[in-house]
């Protein structure tokens, strides 16, 4: 099941609402009541979604022992896509078209024609799809962190966090929301007391150049301040590669870490596109200072985090915080834990871990020092 084995990639979303301690039938009766059922056929060209106990695609069957774990609800949310491919929707036009031609003593179609031929396929599109024909089934896991008010979703597409964010406001009247740099900044702004610095934020120029008030990835976003997770990420780089590969975290704990395995860089205003970089350690080579001297930011940067016991090796997506390909191992050498509680227990320390470390970072940039720290870095990329 997911979240339970392998490499995990998700997003987190912020749950609102009445809180909920503890988890039981009730919320599994609830997803019960939303499952997906194999009569549901979607509409042509549209979708049918519901909730799955998370086995394989046809899992209905919600038991305590295996869909509530230590507080933590596991599920999946399926959608069921009907579309008829469009090169076999072409197809068809063409001989219905061509069918007509030979009707004709002209050897050509009227207008009159083609939309009739138009209207046919779109008949036979809907039959298909009636009798269950193209239609495409896909799973999202999920997991909500109840105690926490976290809820760790599997998926990167809008449409499919659309899906769930409705359907779980419908099944335990709460509401996602999505934990992106901008909004969690901004939330720590207000814990730290520090809203007079949040409302004068504006993008740091790490390269001394001049800079767009929100880059191009972010035009129309209902969060603009989301380029904070951009300039964590060079924070971040600069910080384990030239200050120390430790920092202290703010419950008084360290983390060691390092840029490892990737780096990905665009240029804000969409002039000399997106560099990737792969190698072992991305962050000590040239190309990756030339690109930021350029005055691209970083998008997206693999980590390598150890805090007490526990390692975290993940790519790190900047403005949504997202997190790509987590491996949850241990930083002794043992076996990586299998016991379903003890990886949800393994995942809520990383989660704690990220959380601090963005902490640690928003704590310095709405302080009195950051012009100075963002000097230093245009003195470290030179």
């Amino acid at each position: 099941m997911g979240f339970l084995s392998g490499r995990i990639s998700f997003e987190r979303f912020e749950v609102s609402g009445r809180p909920l301690k503890a988890p039981g039938p009730a919320q599994l009766e609830a997803l019960a009541r939303l499952a997906i059922r194999d009569s549901s056929t979607p509409a042509a060209e549209s979708a049918a979604v519901g909730f799955i106990a998370g086995r394989h695609l046809f899992d209905r069957d919600f038991q305590l022992e295996k869909n509530i774990i230590d507080g933590a609800v596991l599920a999946a949310l399926r959608v069921d896509v009907s579309r008829v491919p469009g090169p076999l929707r072409k197809a068809w036009l063409e001989i219905e078209l061509a069918a007509l031609a030979a009707e004709s003593p002209t050897g050509r179609v009227s207008r009159t024609e083609r939309k009739e031929a138009q209207e046919a396929v779109q008949a036979r599109c809907e039959e298909e799809l009636a009798e269950g024909k193209f239609r495409r089934m896909s799973q999202t896991p999920f997991l909500w962190d109840a105690p926490n008010r976290l809820c760790y979703v599997a998926s990167t597409s809008p449409g499919v966090q659309e899906h769930l964010r409705g359907l779980f406001h419908e099944a335990f009247g709460l509401s996602l929301k999505p934990l992106t740099a901008g909004r969690a900044g901004e939330k720590l702004a207000a814990e730290l007391e520090a809203q007079a610095a949040w409302d004068r934020i504006a993008p740091s120029s790490f390269h001394g150049g001049e800079l767009p008030q929100s880059p191009e990835w972010l035009e129309g976003s209902p969060v603009p301040a989301d380029f904070l997770g951009n300039e964590f990420l060079m924070w971040l780089w600069w910080w384990f590669e030239r200050q120390s590969e430790q920092l202290d975290l703010p419950d008084d704990s360290q983390v060691t870490g390092m840029i490892a395995k990737s780096l990905a860089m665009q240029c804000p205003v969409g002039q000399t596109g997106r560099d990737t970089l792969s190698a072992e350690a991305p962050g000590k080579t040239p190309e990756a200072f030339q690109a930021a001297k350029s005055g691209k930011w970083l998008r997206r940067a693999g980590l390598v985090l150890v805090r007490g016991e526990d390692q975290f090796q993940f790519a790190l997506q900047g403005e949504r915080l997202g997190v790509g390909g987590l491996a949850l191992e241990s930083a002794t050498g043992a076996d990586a834990p299998s016991h379903p509680a003890e990886r949800i227990g393994q995942l809520r320390r990383f989660s704690e871990t990220l959380d601090l470390l963005y902490r640690a970072f928003i704590t310095r940039r709405l302080g009195r020092g950051w012009n100075a720290e963002v000097r230093q870095i245009r003195e470290w990329l030179e």
